[in-house]
């Protein structure tokens, strides 16, 4: 076994461990003969509520009077009773709920009505879940919704008697103390970076809480330093973590200048090296590419983050560290995951796509996509979603270039599906020329299963008009000829869904139409290409039925496939036309 497998089986070793743990501390905690409750230090008021960044809709503040909650692309209609006594449709609804985001809905509305709503619906949740709820004091729940309270004060608190205001506190208390203790046990990374972040926002916002405000800094200058990568990227390599990270940092840095105490160096640092990833992961059409976990691009986030960039200069082209390279000329837009497997305890959301890549043209029209993440139901896609035929890459025999632990009884201690064995040796270069960007990278995720490398060369002209690429597959024993007979791969392009395609009538390629009637042609020097159903499943209206293009074959009798993309159609073409339908999407693996 290799050195880096025993390596990631020692890890998920120790996840299983600490996972076991989690669960029977929370079962004791739980229990009803342990369930008293928390003392608190004292804090007799709040002296600052923190900025909230993300968008909010006086709209819906009527439909949360009326009783309509609607979270996560589900409605629960509560008729005379309280929401939090009804029975969730889905635990993504549930999370929804009982982070209490929904109360900047109401804070926009500034009515008499909304605050008294608010105050009303905060009130119901102390009285019935504010000892105790398996999932409402889960951390990842607990944090969001600590933040929510101390960012949404002013609308709870406005108007509000003194028992009221003193339940509240008692119960925030109480809330961050149990949080104190369990931030650690949050599952995914930005669920714990979370946690830390929000501990430090309470220690600023109560009064006497120098000492705290001491220890939680540290805390976040930790937390920061080992997740947040030298290039701005997380450690996870979700491009969307750099937008949910940036959302609570900007407000905890104006919440220590606001108490007059010098933010953390670590703390500036992070802000300064993530704001150019914002720019890095763009398209030209303005949306996030779609990599490890990536949706749909909130495009009002990315509109106030971007407000607080400073420097607004050009995007980097090379984010070494998080795995990812950027190619821009003439318009045209092409990033690259050249990255390696994160580190197991961090890849609860990594997706197998390595060498995979996304293609906007100049236009501001995506052509070449991965499926992404759904913004609901992400559960319901989460498997094939991260299987690398999911991905704008290389397959070998409709396997992915890493493994996912698939036993339920570990996923459901672990939280998720770890990666397992992905690629752990991606070689990179990169050569900017006058006439062309030209990127080289080879990864060994198949070399232990398959014996097989695969090195993939990218080459954007100048003018943005011509993109070029090669798939080598080499022998991962460095022989002159592969040995396996386990060597049959397909070469992916999943398309955007608003491209349509057509087949040209030699088989050797198709005709990409956008929607605004810019014309690319794809073609392969030596191989057929095959118009097949997929999905895309980062749309903000959910999963959409697209295509994709495949070129199919057996590396050791053709060892390298060459393609094109360039702008304008064919000369001379004569198609045969084949038309994507519109019924339920499904995604062939």
């Amino acid at each position: 076994m290799a050195r880096g497998a025993i390596g990631d089986h020692a890890r998920l070793a120790w996840l299983l461990l600490r996972g076991a743990a989690r669960r029977l501390a929370g079962r004791v905690t739980g229990h009803p003969l342990i369930r008293w409750p928390l003392p608190a230090w004292r804090a007799d008021q709040l002296l600052i509520a923190p900025q909230d960044l993300r968008t909010a809709d006086a709209t819906l503040a009527g439909e949360i009077y009326s009783g309509r909650f609607a979270f996560a692309g589900k409605v629960v209609i509560c008729d005379r009773r309280s929401i939090f006594a009804m029975e969730p449709p889905s635990e993504e609804w549930a999370v929804a709920l009982l982070g209490f985001g929904w109360l900047r809905h109401l804070r926009a509305a500034e009515s008499a009505i909304t605050r008294a709503n608010g105050r009303a619906l905060v009130d119901e949740w102390i009285a019935l879940q504010g000892s105790w709820h398996p999932l409402a004091w889960r951390p990842d729940v607990l944090s969001r919704r600590i933040m929510s309270w101390l960012t949404q004060a002013t609308l709870v608190l406005q108007d509000a008697d003194v028992r009221f205001y003193r339940r509240f506190l008692r119960s925030l208390m109480r809330q961050v103390r149990y949080l104190r203790h369990t931030a650690a046990d949050a599952r995914r990374a930005v669920a714990h970076l979370q946690a830390v972040i929000a501990l430090a926002e309470a220690a600023l916002c109560m009064a006497g809480q120098s000492r705290r405000i001491r220890s939680a800094t540290e805390r976040l200058r930790r937390e920061l330093q080992r997740q947040i990568l030298p290039d701005g990227g997380h450690i996870g390599r979700d491009p969307g973590a750099v937008i949910e990270i940036l959302l609570e940092l900007l407000p905890l840095r104006q919440t220590y200048a606001a108490r007059n105490i010098a933010p953390p160096p670590a703390l500036n640092n992070a802000i300064d090296r993530m704001m150019p990833m914002l720019r890095f992961f763009r398209h030209s059409d303005g949306s996030f590419a779609r990599f490890n976990g990536m949706g749909a691009t909130p495009a009002d986030l990315v509109f106030t983050l971007s407000a607080y960039d400073e420097t607004a200069g050009a995007p980097l082209s090379n984010a070494p560290h998080s795995g990812y390279q950027r190619l821009e000329a003439g318009g045209s837009v092409l990033i690259a995951d050249v990255g390696r497997a994160p580190p197991v305890e961090m890849s609860l959301e990594a997706h197998a796509g390595c060498l995979a890549f996304e293609f906007s043209t100049p236009k501001c029209n995506l052509l070449i996509v991965n499926c992404g993440m759904p913004p609901t139901a992400r559960e319901d896609w989460r498997q094939l979603a991260r299987a690398t035929p999911a991905h704008s890459t290389v397959t070998f025999n409709d396997a992915s270039s890493a493994r996912f632990v698939a036993a339920p009884a570990l996923r459901r201690v672990l939280g998720g599906a770890p990666m397992l064995g992905g690629p752990s040796r991606v070689a990179v270069s990169r050569d900017d020329r006058a006439d062309a960007l030209v990127l080289r990278a080879t990864h060994d995720g198949y070399a232990e299963r398959f014996g097989i490398l695969h090195e993939r060369t990218l080459t954007l002209a100048a003018d943005g008009g011509k993109l070029e690429g090669e798939d080598v597959f080499l022998s991962a024993d460095g022989g002159a000829e592969l040995r396996t007979t386990r060597d049959r791969y397909a070469v992916r392009f999943h398309l955007h869904p608003s491209v349509k395609a057509t087949r040209l009538s030699d088989g050797h390629g198709a005709l990409l139409m956008a929607p605004d009637k810019e014309l690319w042609t794809f073609t392969v020097r030596d191989g057929r290409v095959e118009l097949e159903d997929s999905v895309y499943l980062a749309g903000a209206e959910g999963p959409r039925r697209t295509t994709q293009l495949v070129v199919y074959g057996h590396a050791r009798h053709a060892p390298r496939v060459s393609w094109s993309l360039h702008a304008g159609p064919a000369a001379l073409i004569k198609t045969t036309a084949r038309s994507t339908r519109e019924d339920e999407p499904r995604l062939p693996l």
